[in-house]
C-alpha cells in the first residue's frame, strides 16, 4: 500500500492523492503538521525530505518527492493518465511544467497568504500576483475552449496536477475562476466527474482551517 505523507490544505497534496483514487490504489495518509512548523525542522528533513516539502509518497522502500514527479512515476507504473502517444507524453509534461511554475504555483500562493499567513498580507504583492494569476489562468482558459482535458480527448496527469487547487473553498482564495474563466469552470466540473474524485478535506489528513484574511 502506498503511504502519502500530506496534510489538506496542501493542494499538490491532493493531486496525488485525487490520481491514487482514479487509479483505484490503496494509500494511507500520513499526516504532516505543516501549519505548526513539522516540516521545518531538522528532524524531519533529514528523516522524510530535505526540501521540506509535502507531499511525499512511499513505495515500498522507495521515497518520491515533488507532486509532479509523483504523478508522472504512478501514470507510468499504472499505466493510465499518461498520454497515448510520445507526443501526448511530452506535451502532458509540458503543462505540468507550467503548472508547477505558473498555473498552480501564483494562486497557491496567493491562497496561502489569504487564508492561512500570519500576518496581513501584503496588498501590493496581493495585486502583483493577482496579475500572474489573471494572466495564467487566461492562458488555460483559451487553450480549453477548444479541448475537454489538457491533452488528447481525455484526462491526463497534467489535469490532476493543474486542479489541485482548484477545489478548495472559494473564500480561501477570494478569486472566483468560475465566472471569469468559463471553460476552466467547465473543465473543472468534467475532472470532478472522474470516479474516485472527492473533495480535499474528504480525503486528506488534517482539520479544516479558518480563513484567516
Amino acid at each position: 500500500m502506498y503511504r502519502l505523507h500530506s496534510f489538506c490544505q496542501s493542494g499538490n497534496s491532493y493531486k496525488v492523492a485525487f490520481l491514487l483514487n482514479a487509479l483505484r490504489q490503496p494509500w494511507e495518509p500520513v499526516f504532516v503538521d505543516f501549519m505548526n512548523g513539522a516540516t521545518r525542522t531538522d528532524d524531519w528533513r533529514e528523516s522524510t525530505n530535505e526540501m521540506g516539502e509535502a507531499p511525499v509518497l512511499e513505495d515500498g522502500t522507495r521515497r518520491l518527492t515533488q507532486s509532479g514527479l509523483i504523478l508522472s512515476y504512478l501514470a507510468r507504473k499504472h499505466g493510465a493518465f499518461e498520454g497515448r502517444t510520445e507526443a501526448e507524453k511530452l506535451e502532458t509534461q509540458r503543462w505540468i511544467l507550467f503548472d508547477n511554475h505558473k498555473f498552480t504555483s501564483y494562486f497557491a500562493t496567493y491562497r496561502f497568504m489569504k487564508a492561512f499567513g500570519t500576518s496581513a498580507p501584503d496588498p501590493a504583492v496581493m495585486g502583483w500576483l493577482r496579475g500572474r494569476i489573471d494572466a495564467a489562468f487566461s492562458i488555460v482558459d483559451k487553450h480549453l475552449q477548444d479541448h475537454a482535458f489538457m491533452v488528447g480527448g481525455e484526462p491526463t496527469i497534467a489535469d490532476f496536477s493543474m486542479c489541485g487547487y482548484l477545489f478548495y473553498p472559494q473564500e480561501e482564495s477570494g478569486y472566483d475562476f468560475t465566472e471569469r474563466y468559463p471553460h476552466i469552470g467547465a473543465w473543472v466540473k468534467r475532472m470532478r466527474g472522474i470516479p474516485g474524485w472527492a473533495a480535499p478535506y474528504d480525503i486528506l489528513p488534517g482539520e479544516r482551517l479558518p480563513v484567516r484574511w
